[in-house]
């Protein structure tokens, strides 16, 4: 783990996540249980818990304000929960995960070109977002 400049908080890789979930499963003898089909179905039931959190509480603000310090600390246990399982798929299916994240956004780029800015030939409804920009490409 290396240290952050800013607030000397330490920056978590995905190497150094997958190293501690591999001793904690070779450590309880839990490695026979880690089949990619189970760390997929174990992951599922934890992206089930995450929803739960957001069930009820119609469209969320980003970085939801007016929660509660222990809504926000559970919200923060179950996407561990999901990333750690994903990590741990990752592995036992011998996809480096970092790699083909990275890899998958530059397939996005491309397929999700950023929008060519033109006052006069952009029509849209007032909205900023490049997928709801659409371009008149008659003039």
């Amino acid at each position: 783990m290396k240290k952050r400049e800013e607030g000397g908080e330490e920056e978590v890789s995905l190497q150094t996540l997958s190293k501690k979930m591999d001793d904690f499963a070779k450590a309880r003898d839990w490695e026979k249980y880690h089949s990619p089909r189970n760390l997929l179905l174990a992951m599922v039931g934890e992206v089930g818990e995450l929803s739960e959190i957001f069930q009820w509480k119609g469209e969320v603000a980003r970085g939801c304000p007016g929660w509660k310090e222990e809504e926000k600390v559970h919200l923060g246990e179950e996407l561990s929960d999901v990333l750690l399982y994903l990590v741990r798929l990752s592995d036992a299916c011998g996809v480096d995960l970092g790699k083909a994240a990275l890899r998958k956004i530059e397939l996005n780029a491309i397929k999700y070109p950023v929008p060519k800015k033109t006052d006069d030939h952009c029509v849209g409804d007032g909205e900023h977002s490049s997928s709801k920009i659409k371009f008149n490409e008659e003039h």
